[in-house]
């Protein structure tokens, strides 16, 4: 692998910093695999921006890649008469990706095409670090709990899914979190996701997630990435959770996203 500039990241995270024109098929997959799976996530930064073609081309090299409605690439973009929240300016609660998905992927990877103005940085949950220093009390309430989630299909997924809170990770067989949040005030109620806790009556289930929420959102656990144009961000979804704060009136942000298998 070509020589780039490594840097740890806070909370986690490894970025490799190109000065403007790396490129990114000389950094080794089996690296970027390796480090996204230990580290959570990997940030190439200063690395020459791809054509579509390109960076499916990059994504392939990680693994099989996930098949939507659309094709590989989803275009995250504010969309004028948007179906679904991830199109609009509000905030997007934690989720996984792939819950509704016949497989759920391994790996995201996103490119920044275009990030100006402020807010709308993309938000990341350890669920493995929070695990890992849970309490014995918190662990045995967690591992007994099955959610199921409903939302009608406007985008490119919906449906009905149930799953336990607390799963392995099938890499690393680490513990990790799979919880969607529902949406909340700085959400734009499109589409809105319902869930269900499995024998749990509906003030028993609002007090647990009014305690359990606000765990995803401590430090060291959480991560806000501010992105920058070029970026590339390749991340676990299989140990992360993520979302995404509010874009500001000014903002003018375009990601490409990209599930491997």
């Amino acid at each position: 692998m070509t020589a780039y500039d490594t840097r740890a990241m806070q909370p986690y995270g490894v970025e490799l910093h190109g000065d403007g024109d790396g490129d990114p098929f000389a950094v080794d997959p089996d690296w970027l695999a390796a480090t996204a799976t230990a580290r959570r996530l990997v940030l190439l930064r200063g690395f020459r921006r791809l054509e579509t073609g390109a960076f499916v081309e990059l994504a392939q090299r990680l693994g099989p890649l996930l098949a939507w409605n659309f094709g590989h690439v989803l275009e995250l973009r504010i969309h004028a008469e948007p179906k679904n929240y991830l199109f609009t300016k509000g905030n997007v609660p934690y989720h996984w990706d792939g819950a509704f998905a016949a497989t759920v992927p391994r790996f995201q990877i996103f490119q920044c095409l275009r990030s100006e103005g402020s807010g709308g940085e993309t938000t990341f949950c350890d669920t493995v670090a929070l695990l890992a220093q849970a309490s014995a009390d918190e662990l045995r309430r967690w591992r007994g709990l099955q959610i199921t989630y409903q939302t009608e299909q406007h985008a490119h997924y919906g449906g009905t899914v149930t799953a336990p809170l607390v799963s392995a990770h099938p890499i690393t067989g680490e513990p990790t979190l799979r919880f969607a949040e529902p949406l909340n005030e700085g959400s734009v109620p499109l589409n809105p996701l319902e869930l269900r806790i499995a024998d749990h009556s509906a003030s028993a289930q609002h007090e647990f997630l009014q305690s359990f929420i606000p765990r995803l959102y401590e430090p060291p656990f959480y991560y806000e990435h501010a992105w920058r144009s070029g970026d590339l961000l390749i991340t676990d979804n299989h140990a992360l959770l993520h979302g995404r704060t509010t874009l500001g009136a000014n903002v003018d942000r375009h990601l490409q996203r990209i599930h491997v298998i």
